[in-house]
Formats: C-alpha cells, sequence, structure tokens
C-alpha cells in the first residue's frame, strides 16, 4: 500500500494513468505499466473514460498486482446500478485491490455509443458512503457483512478549475463527509487555481491532493481534448507553445515536467496523465527532477523486461 502510506504520511506521492485495451488483449497496457515500476507509487485504471468501450477496470488491476505493480481501481457509478456497484467491490476486495477512486462517470453522449443507456443509480458521494459503509462491516441491506469490514483506501476527483466556487467547496466538503481520504484532480493548467484549490478547500478538509497533469501531444492534440473532454480548459498560451515548436511532442513532455515540478511545490502529489504515450512519462519525471522511488533503479531494468515479454506473447 504504497500510495496511502505516502498520503498518510504526508510525503509526496506519484501516480499515473494506464487505460485499458479496447479489446481482449491486455499485453500492450500491461506493458505500459510495467514501464512505470519503481517511478510512482500506484498505477491508476480509468474506468470507461469518455463513455468509450475498454475491458474492465477491475480485471486489468487484478493483472497488474498479479505483476507486482500497485493499482489504483477506478469504479465510475454511470453503468451499474447499487447492486453491481455492491457486487463489485466485494470482488475486487477479494482480488486484494485496496486502493479506490469513486467516479460518477462521463456521461453516455460524450462517447461513441451515444445510444447507450446509462444507469446513474449512484454518483460518487453515494459510492464513497457505500464504500465507508462496506469497511465498517456494515451490510447494506442486512446489518453486518458476514465476514467482516472492507479496507479501501478511497479518493474522489475534483476540478480546482470549475468556474463555481461555492459548487466545488460544497462538492468536495460532500465526498469528505462520505469518507474521501485523498482528491485527484483533472487536468489542472492553471498553477494559481490549485494553489486556491489546496490551501483554501481540499487542505482545511484534511485532504491530500493528485494535481493532475496531462501531457499533451501537439497543438492539434490539445484542441481536440478541449473540444472532447469534458471540464478541459487548455489555455490558448499553451496551444500556440505547443503549434510554434519544432518538436511539438518534446515540448509536449517539457510542459508536463514543469508542471510537475511546479505543483509539487503546492500539492502533496501529482498524477500523470499520458493517453498512448506512457512510455513518455519516465521522461518527463527525469525533465521534473523526480527522483526513483527506494530500489527504482533496479525495478526499472525488470519492468522494461516484462514489458519486452508481455509484447512478444
Amino acid at each position: 500500500m504504497l500510495l496511502q502510506e505516502a498520503l498518510t504520511r504526508g510525503t509526496f506521492a506519484i501516480t499515473a494513468e494506464v487505460t485499458p485495451p479496447r479489446g481482449a488483449d491486455p499485453a500492450r497496457t500491461l506493458a505500459a505499466a510495467a514501464g512505470l515500476r519503481g517511478l510512482v507509487h500506484a498505477v491508476n485504471v480509468t474506468d470507461g473514460s469518455r463513455a468509450v468501450m475498454r475491458m474492465s477496470s477491475l480485471a486489468v488491476c487484478r493483472l497488474l498486482l498479479e505483476a507486482g505493480l500497485e493499482p489504483v481501481l477506478q469504479m465510475a457509478c454511470r453503468d451499474r446500478n447499487r447492486i453491481a456497484l455492491q457486487a463489485d467491490l466485494l470482488g475486487a476486495h477479494a482480488l486484494g485491490l485496496r486502493n479506490l477512486l469513486c467516479l460518477t462517470g462521463d456521461p453516455v453522449k460524450a462517447g461513441d455509443q451515444p445510444d447507450a443507456r446509462a444507469v446513474n443509480e449512484f454518483e460518487s458521494v453515494r459510492l464513497l458512503q457505500l464504500v465507508a459503509q462496506l469497511n465498517a462491516g456494515s451490510d447494506p441491506v442486512k446489518g453486518a457483512l458476514p465476514d467482516g469490514g472492507t479496507a479501501f483506501f478511497a479518493g474522489a476527483a475534483a476540478d480546482p478549475q470549475s468556474p463555481s466556487r461555492s459548487g466545488l467547496v460544497s462538492r468536495l466538503k460532500r465526498k469528505q463527509q462520505a469518507g474521501a481520504r485523498f482528491v485527484q484532480t483533472q487536468m489542472v493548467t492553471d498553477a494559481e487555481a490549485l494553489r486556491r484549490f489546496v490551501g483554501d478547500i481540499a487542505g482545511p478538509l484534511g485532504l491530500p491532493v493528485l494535481a493532475g497533469v496531462f501531457l499533451l501531444k501537439s497543438a492539434k492534440n490539445a484542441a481536440f481534448i478541449n473540444r472532447v473532454v469534458p471540464g478541459a480548459n487548455i489555455p490558448q498560451a499553451l496551444i500556440d507553445r505547443l503549434a510554434g515548436a519544432t518538436d511539438p511532442a518534446a515540448e509536449g513532455i517539457a510542459i508536463a515536467a514543469e508542471q510537475v515540478a511546479l505543483y509539487s511545490q503546492i500539492a502533496q502529489g501529482v498524477h500523470l496523465m499520458a493517453i498512448k504515450a506512457e512510455e513518455r512519462i519516465p521522461e518527463i519525471l527525469r525533465q521534473a527532477g523526480m527522483a526513483p522511488l527506494a530500489g527504482g533503479t533496479q525495478g526499472q531494468v525488470a519492468a522494461e523486461q516484462l514489458g519486452e515479454s508481455l509484447l512478444l506473447r
């Protein structure tokens, strides 16, 4: 439980995100995660992000655990009723998963199957309440769980750049009261907004913050993110910087590294998102001056070997 230990002790924590495959073969996703060994405290696995079909986050998290990597299970409410959420939570705990990020889920209309029927019986606050019940050993229907409580380390998401400060404050307070132990933010491009969020909102609630850093690959990519990702707000100055770069990919890495270095002085951790470019995360961390975790050098060699073997399957 590296992530829980770091956040509980108040030390700096790093997580990174991988996306499950759009298919039944997890090799490339596992190889991408393996390349992060020794560099991050935990690997976060998305759950139906942007309402697009992907392999189950639960399945990928278990495979990461088997590979010796600490996962963070994302669980979105959009596609499950309360019975399904209860079942998946108990199953996840039985499989050894402990880190959990509770989400409402992106709207179905944002995805490539807009005619699908969303469930949304719960949203993130009610999911956090359910997790707290299970951790306390409470059966939501019949009193007490027969085999004792679960031990999830549950977190919540937030957008420090939300245009509604009152809504942000109210929502985060409800999540903290429901049982959230940490906050993972959406992509942050405004350091002052992050500073206010940590100092004025999350800090007083006792919630450590993992600041979201998104790797931009080009000006076209940044414009696309602004258009299709709910809540994204990449400033024109960054888009212009990418457009004027002779090597946009390298410039994107430099921008992300600058953000990691800056946010490390504000938040208790960072969360790196590099969709389909996870292999660039080590360079981002290197440029940001982030040292490998204890034993990271040897772990990185093992990760590279594991990644190669997975890709050759």
